[in-house]
């Protein structure tokens, strides 16, 4: 804790906080890729019902 209040003062609370907010999204973001690199895979599973067109 004591690193964040010495980055704070140095560089500003706004730099801080974009840092903390980019780091936050990077993990969502990375959790979505997953999710979408399976994505394939899991549609390929599962059997659709056929559709007849008439």
């Amino acid at each position: 804790m004591d690193q964040w209040w010495t980055w704070i003062s140095e560089v500003g609370f706004p730099i801080v906080v974009t840092f903390y907010l980019l780091h936050r999204i990077e993990q969502k973001l990375e959790h979505v890729t997953k999710t979408l690199q399976q994505l394939p895979y899991q549609l390929s599973r599962e059997t659709l019902p056929s559709r007849s067109i008439k």
